[in-house]
C-alpha cells in the first residue's frame, strides 16, 4: 500500500469526464484501474489516496499515469476572472487531471467512441478485453477481418479498427508523433481511415498529452452556442485547452443529468 494527498484529484470526477473508459467502480470510494495489462486499486478518502501497490510501482507507472506533476491548482489560476462559466466548471470539476494514458489504448478507444457514449464505449471495450483474453494489440487485430469482431456489437466501428491496426506501429506513431507539433499531428492521424479530426484530438490529448487539444463534439457545441453567445472562447485555442475543455464538458453535462433526475 502507498499514501498520497491531493487536492486537485478526485476519482469519480476522472472517471466521468469521458476520458478513460476501463476503470471499474470497486466500492463507493474505490477503482480499479487499468493501463493495458497492468492494473491498481485506488481508494480515496477526501484528499488521502491510498494504492494498492508499493511506492516503486506507484513512481514507475502510476506517478505519470495520473499527471502527478503537474500543478493543476495553477492551471485553473490561469483562468480569466471575466469567465465565469469556465471559473465556475473549473471549481466544480477540479478533481480532473489528464490521463497520460497508453497510446494505442487511446487510438483504439476513441475509434469506438466516434456517434457512440460513454457506457456503450465502456461496454465494447470490455467485450473486446474479454475477447483477447487483455487489451490486444496491433498484431492481433491487424489481420482480421470484418467478420471476426462482428460478435461485439461495434457496427461499421470493425472496419476502422481493423485499419488503424494496420497502419499502426509503435515506432511510427507513439514515438514519431509524440515528437511533432499538435497541428502536425493532427495532420498524420487523419490519414488514417476512420480518424476525422474530433477523433484526432481526442488522441492527441488523452494518447499524447498534447493539452492544447480541443475535441469539438455535441457538448462542446452546445457549449459555445449556450455559454458564449455563439463565439468560441479563446481558451479553447489555448496552451491549457484540453483540461479546461474537460472541466467545461464534465460541469455541463453533470449539470444536465442533475436537472434530469
Amino acid at each position: 500500500m502507498y499514501t498520497i494527498e491531493n487536492d486537485y484529484m478526485d476519482l469519480a470526477q476522472i472517471a466521468d469526464s469521458g476520458q478513460c473508459f476501463r476503470w471499474e467502480k470497486t466500492d463507493e470510494n474505490s477503482y480499479k484501474i487499468y493501463r493495458l495489462d497492468e492494473s491498481v486499486t485506488i481508494v480515496q478518502e477526501k484528499n488521502k489516496f491510498t494504492f494498492s501497490c508499493d511506492e516503486e510501482e506507484f513512481n514507475r507507472v502510476w506517478r505519470e499515469y495520473l499527471d502527478l506533476d503537474t500543478d493543476y491548482g495553477d492551471i485553473i489560476a490561469s483562468i480569466d476572472k471575466e469567465d465565469v462559466f469556465l471559473s465556475s466548471a473549473a471549481q466544480y470539476g477540479r478533481g480532473i487531471r489528464i490521463l497520460n494514458q497508453d497510446f494505442w489504448e487511446m487510438l483504439i478507444s476513441f475509434v469506438i467512441s466516434q456517434n457512440n457514449n460513454i457506457p456503450r464505449i465502456t461496454k465494447s471495450l470490455k467485450a473486446i478485453c474479454e475477447k483477447f483474453k487483455q487489451f490486444p494489440t496491433y498484431e492481433m487485430l491487424k489481420e482480421l477481418k470484418k467478420e471476426d469482431l462482428s460478435d461485439l456489437g461495434l457496427g461499421y466501428r470493425d472496419e476502422y479498427i481493423i485499419e488503424t491496426a494496420k497502419y499502426y506501429t509503435p515506432e511510427k506513431y507513439s514515438d514519431s508523433l509524440a515528437q511533432l507539433s499538435y497541428e502536425d499531428t493532427m495532420k498524420e492521424l487523419m490519414t488514417v481511415k476512420g480518424i476525422g479530426k474530433k477523433v484526432a484530438n481526442c488522441v492527441c490529448l488523452f494518447g499524447l498529452h498534447k493539452l492544447e487539444a480541443c475535441p469539438i463534439d455535441t457538448w462542446m457545441k452546445k457549449i459555445i452556442d449556450e455559454d458564449y453567445a455563439s463565439v468560441m472562447p479563446a481558451w479553447m485555442k489555448g496552451k491549457w485547452a484540453g483540461v479546461y475543455q474537460q472541466y467545461v464538458f464534465y460541469y455541463k453535462r453533470m449539470n444536465q443529468l442533475s436537472r434530469s433526475k
